[in-house]
């Protein structure tokens, strides 16, 4: 696929980052990540995750300096 798109279900986004559908859910459910940004909901009721969102959201994640 030369050009993924950004939008992709939960399956496919637990495909490419190995976290749990049900872990996904999760997040969606709880608002750890905002709807509208990170995630939306389809007009067929299915729910889509922006991967670009989700990146800058692990991105912006403290590193916990080595001891």
């Amino acid at each position: 696929m030369s050009n993924p798109s950004r939008w992709v279900l939960i399956n496919r986004l637990a495909e490419i980052t190995g976290y749990s559908e049900d872990a996904v859910r999760h997040k969606v459910k709880n608002g750890t990540w905002p709807q509208g940004r990170i995630w939306r909901k389809a007009p067929d009721g299915r729910i889509f995750v922006n991967l670009e969102e989700f990146e800058r959201w692990v991105e912006s994640g403290r590193q916990l300096a080595a001891h």
